[in-house]
């Protein structure tokens, strides 16, 4: 196994016990986790950027198929900028708008514990905001 494989690895590892502390974490056969929280869909990913920087990429999808409503899709760029924990994207598609959560993280020498914490952070914001732009859609 090359360092970087090893490296990826061994983060993913840290992520899966952080993670199921609170999840049941599914690994796929490329070795990225994916686990639900509440009704969001997440996958994590870890990936070696350079020598020395291995990062998590945790991605959420907040809400898929809403209403393609520029008031909407105003309120959640707005709401995405007041966040401290990720980056907020709109797509729009031929079914309305799908909103994701995305953040990424150096977590080279990151133990479980504090992962854990910094995760939950992220997902129980793309929790908080599907459910108002669940109930801002309506």
């Amino acid at each position: 196994m090359t360092n970087e494989a090893a490296a990826t690895a061994a983060m993913l590892t840290n992520a899966r016990e952080a993670l199921e502390r609170y999840h049941e974490v599914h690994v796929d056969d490329d070795g990225a986790l994916s686990f639900l929280h509440g009704e969001v869909p997440c996958a994590v990913q870890a990936m070696r950027l350079a020598e020395g920087l291995t990062v998590l990429s945790l991605t959420c999808v907040v809400a898929w198929d809403l209403p393609n409503d520029d008031e909407l899709a105003r309120s959640a760029a707005e709401r995405a900028g007041q966040g401290l924990f990720g980056t907020l994207g709109v797509v729009r598609t031929d079914r309305g708008m799908d909103v994701t959560l995305r953040y990424a993280f150096p977590a080279d020498e990151m133990k479980p514990e504090p992962m854990s914490t910094l995760l939950m952070l992220v997902v129980s914001t793309a929790s908080q905001l599907r459910a108002e732009l669940l109930t801002s859609s309506t």
